[in-house]
């Protein structure tokens, strides 16, 4: 055979890449920011914050954002505000990925799903390029679980854009899916990846690394573990989806270039201030955490404080606002070399 016949063959050969393998090439490597919403004392945007924040967001090495996330109380947001939301992020970050949470909290199936599919369709409109499918918790309990949580996910990849399953431990509303569903969640060509987010159960996160790595070689492994940011990604994340990541965002950033060029001194040390960053962020009561990521956007000078509220989280002693700061300003030596 001629060279010249092998090249055309090869050409002739070639497989153009889908939207889904195109989303997840851009977020390959990449800190995909959780981003909370700055809200007033009355629950309504802040208008002020928001728009400070989405100035300070479009200057960070960021692959991407995802919106109606659980850091941003997406579940929780009246329609209007969603959309607005969603709107203004994709309007401030043209080159970015925006990824859109979609999911429910009614525990009625048909609402449940109804208003899923409502979500995703909102995002597809509204110009997102990639869903984070929320974990159906009002299939949990039910007799036919595993056959309706594949079906409700084949549904939502209808929708027609690329998807993000989400691994989330039960504890904060989520399912823990089978290794049997996993690999039925993983056929659709939309899914392209998964967010895992176990927070203190390492097994679970290994095992569906190591399921990934043998039976789904091309799917996205993503780390949603905050409190163990670096040895998740030692343990096979190529890309980080966190609510930590709305804030110092270089530094982690960094962290993750570090560990994908193999530059270990420079990861261990990055690691140990990132652990820090969460051992202040992520603590109990869990469900703070929205305003201690807030509270540092204060402390940055990145919103006002009256625009660091969480009508659904927990109220916070006075002394954790003071223990951020702290935090934040012995980083900050730390963060000014990455």
């Amino acid at each position: 055979m001629s060279a010249e016949c092998g090249a055309g063959l090869a050409m002739n050969s070639f497989v153009p890449l889908s939207a889904a393998d195109v989303v997840r090439d851009r977020l390959m490597g990449g800190l995909i920011a959780a981003t909370p919403v700055p809200l007033d004392g009355e629950g309504k945007l802040h208008q002020v914050g928001h728009e400070s924040y989405l100035r300070y967001m479009a200057a960070q090495p960021i692959a991407g954002v995802a919106v109606w996330a659980h850091t941003g109380r997406g579940l929780m947001l009246e329609e209007e505000m969603a959309l607005r939301v969603l709107r203004d992020w994709r309007e401030t970050l043209p080159e970015q990925v925006i990824i859109a949470g979609v999911g429910s909290t009614d525990p009625n199936p048909e609402r449940a799903t109804a208003r899923t599919l409502k979500m995703a369709e909102d995002a597809a409109r509204t110009g997102a390029d990639a869903l984070l499918v929320y974990p159906p918790t009002w299939l949990r309990e039910h007799t036919r679980r595993d056959e309706l949580i594949v079906e409700h996910h084949r549904r939502v990849a209808a929708v027609g854009l690329p998807l993000i399953l989400f691994y989330l431990y039960e504890a904060a509303g989520g399912v823990s899916y089978s290794p049997v569903v996993l690999d039925e969640l993983f056929t659709p060509p939309q899914v392209f990846g998964i967010k895992m987010a176990t927070l203190d159960s390492v097994m679970t996160y290994q095992d569906v690394s190591r399921q990934l790595q043998a039976r789904h070689p091309g799917k996205l492994f993503i780390t949603g573990e905050d409190r163990f940011l670096g040895y998740s990604l030692r343990c096979g994340a190529r890309a980080a989806l966190i609510g930590m990541g709305a804030i110092c965002c270089d530094l982690q950033a960094e962290l993750i270039r570090a560990h994908m060029s193999g530059e270990s001194a420079r990861f261990l040390t990055l690691s140990d201030a990132v652990d820090t960053l969460a051992e202040t962020v992520f603590v109990k009561p869990m469900e703070g955490y929205i305003r201690r990521l807030l509270w540092a956007l204060v402390h940055l000078g990145v919103i006002p404080l009256d625009a660091a509220n969480d009508p659904w989280g927990p109220q916070l002693s006075p002394q954790e606002f003071e223990r951020v700061g702290r935090t934040l300003a012995a980083l900050a030596p730390v963060t000014q070399e990455c």
